[in-house]
């Protein structure tokens, strides 16, 4: 399992300076449905935006 997760999204409730990801799990999902083959075909579900 990863120690440190990176994320750039800084409107992310979970982001940290230095690009850290603070959340507890990471959820990623296929476009598709299918197996991925590629990172675009990919989706973060752990993002939520942070709210000021």
């Amino acid at each position: 399992m990863a120690k440190d997760v990176l994320c750039e999204v800084n409107n992310c409730k979970y982001w940290e300076h230095g690009n850290h990801c603070t959340a507890e799990a990471i959820y990623v999902v296929s476009h598709s449905g299918k197996q991925a083959s590629k990172q675009e075909e990919t989706d973060c579900k752990t993002f939520e935006l942070e709210k000021h």
